[in-house]
């Protein structure tokens, strides 16, 4: 197992260049002419050298290029082939290039047995292709698969962010991250349990949770790899920079520096998914629950959730209504969208409560329904008015609806008056709430029964019934406009 250095670097640096992509090109005209050809033998860079020992010249990876220049004629009677390919092994290099002219005509028989014999492939350069010119021909090669890199890196962070955006934010990101690995991503929770998964089985699952528990935060680094031999994949962890104990674990067949930066991007976005990155602590959060648990007014509670003497409540709901309801990390990310860690996840609802100064947008995914400002004081009625848009904005396929603030006629009446007014008129159906809502809803969708329906999640029939009930308790004709504007004034008040 061993660590991986953090921060990780931004980039990935530079790959090597196969042999068999320098042997393909035909204007160098080289030829293989001994050593393996499999596994295809990765090039880091070529270098070219007399020396009859070139071992401490070397760094390991290199494509060794040499003219003969050093080998004595009576070399091939001895064991001087043998002593220069094995230090060239020794060494770590990666191939030897042989060039053909100007010294020797053809490449020496020994030599050839001898990379046979050591498993270095051997390389003829003919008399037309330069050393340098092999040189320029790897650095090309080089730069073009560190493009093609970068341009899958770069690709990989577009396609995760726009994961990130999704309703489904933790799963869309997951599959997208094995997806661009090629393997499987799993998100383990604070207790060590599975949340989330996407890729292709690896039957590595027991060898990533327990690198995931070395990772786990007070436990170990912040990163760590490892293999699996029975699976034969590589494995990778990422401890979420949230304080919290998330981690993410990746299984993929191959692991090159392009894919820890991938993954080191998909371990950011998871940690804003599911951290705590907003204004106001977890530790403030707890102090204001517990002073309302303990009677404490909530204006005086306030402003320990953040700035702000007016707040707004938001309701939310997935426009997939046969999808999956949300889960915490999900409600977590739509908060984080909103600009508030202030969430509740009720049923299929999501509920957001944010300083009314933060501007509302439709968010993708989801259908949002906003209440006006409002005081502390009035954080129930904000609710109800978020409930109600929502309501409203399923029932007209509307993004977001927000509660109206303009001026309206309840302004020209006393609020007292208004009120006495509302309970007199509704007073034949208050034993009913199912029939206050019906109606309050009806009317708010100019008597459509489906869009009614739709929004209080009934049969079509069951509105029919209820407003049926609601003409023969209060006695009125709902077909009258003046009859409607009266109930729907008194329904605004009640």
């Amino acid at each position: 197992m061993s660590t991986l250095p953090d921060p990780a670097p931004s980039v990935p640096p530079t790959p090597p260049v196969p042999l068999s992509a320098l042997l393909a090109r035909e204007d160098l005209a080289l030829r293989q002419i001994a050593g393996p050809t499999a596994p295809d033998p990765a090039i880091h860079w070529a270098h070219a050298s007399e020396m009859a020992d070139p071992y401490p010249y070397l760094l390991g990876g290199e494509l060794l290029l040499t003219a003969g220049v050093h080998i004595p004629e009576a070399a091939g009677s001895g064991t001087y082939f043998d002593d220069y390919v094995s230090r060239i092994v020794e060494a770590g290099g990666a191939a030897l290039g042989f060039g053909v002219a100007p010294v020797h005509d053809s490449v020496p028989r020994a030599l050839v047995e001898a990379c046979d014999a050591y498993e270095l492939p051997l390389v003829e350069v003919p008399p037309r292709t330069t050393f340098s010119g092999v040189a320029r021909a790897v650095w090309q090669l080089m730069a073009q698969a560190r493009l093609a890199e970068l341009r899958r890196v770069t690709e990989a962070q577009q396609s995760l962010a726009a994961a990130a955006s999704r309703p489904d934010p933790v799963p869309s990101v997951l599959r997208q991250l094995a997806q661009r690995v090629g393997g499987r991503a799993v998100l383990y929770g604070p207790d060590g349990a599975e949340i989330a998964a996407a890729g292709r089985e690896t039957g590595a699952d027991q060898s990533l949770a327990d690198l995931a528990a070395v990772v786990r935060p007070a436990r170990g680094p912040a990163s760590a790899t490892d293999t699996d031999p029975t699976a034969g994949t590589r494995l990778a962890a990422y401890a979420l920079g949230t304080g919290q104990g998330f981690v993410l674990a990746v299984a993929a067949p191959e692991r090159t520096s392009g894919d820890h930066t991938i993954a080191s991007v998909a371990a950011v976005l998871l940690a804003l998914l599911t951290g705590e990155h907003q204004s106001g602590t977890g530790a403030a959060r707890s102090s204001a629950l517990v002073r309302l648990l303990l009677g404490a007014a909530p204006e005086t509670v306030a402003p320990l959730l953040g700035r702000g003497e007016r707040w707004t409540v938001v309701h939310a709901r997935p426009e997939a209504a046969d999808g999956p309801a949300p889960d915490p990390v999900t409600a977590s990310a739509l908060g984080t969208a909103l600009g508030s860690p202030l969430v509740d996840v009720d049923g299929d609802v999501v509920r957001v409560l944010l300083p009314a100064g933060r501007e509302v947008a439709p968010q993708p995914g989801w259908t949002c329904g906003v209440s006006a400002p409002a005081g502390p004081r009035e954080w129930p009625s904000a609710d109800t008015q978020a409930a109600r848009a929502l309501a409203r904005a399923r029932a007209t396929r509307t993004p977001l609806v927000r509660h109206g603030e303009r001026a309206a006629l309840s302004d020209l009446v006393p609020e007292a008056d208004a009120a006495a007014h509302a309970r007199t008129l509704l007073a034949p159906i208050a034993a009913a709430p199912a029939l206050v809502e019906t109606l309050r809803t009806w009317l708010s969708l100019h008597g459509s029964w489906d869009r009614t329906a739709v929004a209080l999640a009934v049969h079509r029939n069951t509105v029919r019934q209820r407003i049926a009930r609601c003409t023969a308790l209060l006695g009125t004709d709902l077909d009258d406009p003046d009859v409607r504007m009266e109930l729907w004034f008194a329904l605004k008040q009640y």
